[in-house]
């Protein structure tokens, strides 16, 4: 069984996609591609099913989430910006010049307070099309081996990648698809970077990449997301 506190929102009546799928992750043995099917509903207990050739999340009989196995073959990870150039980039966020359309999100919202939410806001930097954003993790992300749990990283991992694709004007956008890689973990407390960059985009469809890099420059984590933008925003 899975359930998401309503502590880990994105939009205020559904589950953060990144929190979400990493907690789905969890459930493989493999580098998982989890999609997105629904909003994921809060606190509220969905079963882990295992069908054909992919897990499934379900509320009930409505199905949430899948995940089956993925590849980062192709992803291309921009080289490390240092902790002090992405707290400056922060200046860049675009949620303080408009405000986003989830100000209450577990992991980018402003409206989080300090130790509640992740507050990672990501600020377009000197490098083009490179987005960034320092992040101190909080002691009470630890899982039980004493690093970050890995839920976290993929939440991480979430969205500063939408506001890469975003650019300077803001977008309703939604995670549909997130594939995640943590190839070291992380220390709570550690001067960690995360960037994010856009791939592409096919009508409302839009793709990012992500990293999660230690106070070390070491590459700790890499995504690549697709992002769905809402119709009629």
């Amino acid at each position: 069984m899975i359930k998401v506190s309503s502590r880990f929102c994105g939009p205020p009546t559904s589950g953060n996609g990144g929190y979400s799928c990493g907690l789905v992750d969890q459930q493989t043995d493999y580098l998982s591609e989890v999609t997105l099917r629904k909003p994921i509903p809060l606190d509220q207990a969905m079963e882990v099913r295992q069908e054909a050739d992919q897990l499934q999340l379900l509320a009930g009989e409505e199905l949430i989430a899948t995940a089956r196995p993925g590849s980062l073959d192709d992803l291309e990870v921009p080289p490390y910006l240092d902790f002090a150039e992405a707290l400056e980039n922060t200046k860049n966020f675009l949620g303080h010049q408009e405000r986003p359309a989830f100000p209450t999100c577990f992991v980018c919202g402003l409206d989080r307070a300090e130790g509640d939410g992740l507050r990672i806001f990501a600020g377009a930097s000197s490098r083009e099309s490179l987005f960034a954003a320092p992040w101190r993790p909080a002691a009470d992300l630890a899982g039980t081996d004493g690093y970050v749990a890995s839920e976290f990283i993929w939440a991480a991992l979430d969205c500063p990648g939408a506001f890469a694709i975003m650019g300077d004007k803001v977008k309703t956008v939604v995670l549909g698809r997130l594939t995640a890689e943590e190839i070291q973990p992380v220390r709570p407390g550690e001067a960690c970077v995360v960037t994010a960059w856009p791939i592409g985009q096919d009508g409302r469809k839009y793709f990012s990449g992500t990293a999660v890099f230690n106070e070390a420059g070491e590459l700790c984590a890499r995504a690549k997301a697709v992002w769905i933008e809402l119709k009629n925003h």
